[in-house]
């Protein structure tokens, strides 16, 4: 029956049939059904089955696979914003300071003097027909100047990912070193694996991913100015952490302004005892 579509009335019967409680109207159901869809639906009610036959755990109700839905929204609004602010400011960093150390080079990102031989031969794949067509900026230098346009106007178009790449590439330890520094993080090893870990979040909120039960695919490191709940460096809780800490040193006002959005969030739920154990288990939360 998996690889068969059902329609909305049977989609209503499964979830009755499996012990939900379907504690809304049905024109509400069939509503949210239609907006948000029976499979990214399943997401949100995966932690209240059961058994492998996507049974439910007694007293599951419908209005709270929607409300841990809306938190996942509201996570991925709030952290998109602050993660923003992280990947100018890290862009505008790394274009500055290497730009600057190579005043002769405008064009850094293709010296091998500069950057890593594989970087270079990779490049064109990225900066190729499309990706020159379709960024106003570089077209209109391409017009006028030669085959590639300075780092200050191509670097403006990479994606974070790209960013992080270009930085990790970079010869020159003692750029590297200034540039994590600015960030509160002297071990460049560290740094980029704390950019790392923010980039992959930064990925999951822009393809609307799942947030609440994320699970990094590698550990975030051990960093004495990060105080992690326990031993956990892979959840969201984790992620949040090194987001903040990061932020904190490019704005400590906005660093105050995010944990206080999480937190007023959070606290949304904390008399839901479905969703707050949720809040606490999967993402790793603790309430005060």
């Amino acid at each position: 029956m998996g690889n068969i579509a059902t329609n909305i009335k049977e989609q209503i019967q499964k979830l009755s049939d499996r012990g939900m409680e379907l504690d809304y109207e049905e024109d509400k159901i069939k509503e949210i059904l239609l907006d948000i869809g029976y499979y990214r639906l399943g997401f949100y009610w995966n932690p209240f089955e059961k058994d492998d036959q996507h049974n439910f755990k007694e007293g599951t109700k419908f209005s709270n696979v929607v409300e841990l839905y809306y938190l996942d929204v509201d996570l991925r609004s709030i952290i998109i914003k602050y993660l923003n602010r992280i990947e100018l400011n890290f862009r505008t960093k790394l274009i500055y300071y290497v730009s600057n150390k190579y005043k002769s080079s405008p064009t850094w990102f293709i010296n091998p003097k500069v950057i890593s031989n594989e970087y270079i031969a990779k490049f064109n794949d990225y900066y190729d027909y499309d990706f020159i067509n379709n960024n106003k900026q570089i077209k209109n230098h391409h017009l006028k100047y030669g085959p590639y346009a300075p780092a200050w106007k191509t670097l403006e178009f990479f994606t974070f990912g790209s960013i992080l790449k270009t930085f990790k590439c970079l010869k020159e330890d003692d750029i590297k070193q200034r540039i994590s520094e600015v960030y509160g993080v002297k071990n460049i090893q560290k740094f980029i694996n704390l950019f790392e870990t923010i980039v992959y979040v930064r990925n999951c909120c822009a393809h609307s991913s799942v947030l609440f039960d994320l699970n990094l695919p590698k550990s975030i490191s051990a960093f004495a100015e990060i105080k992690f709940n326990g031993h956990e460096r892979h959840n969201l809780d984790s992620c949040i952490k090194v987001i903040l800490f990061i932020l904190g040193n490019v704005s400590t006002s906005r660093k105050d302004e995010m944990e206080k959005l999480l937190n007023d969030l959070f606290l949304k739920y904390s008399t839901n005892d479905f969703v707050k154990n949720i809040i606490e288990t999967k993402i790793g939360h603790k309430f005060g």
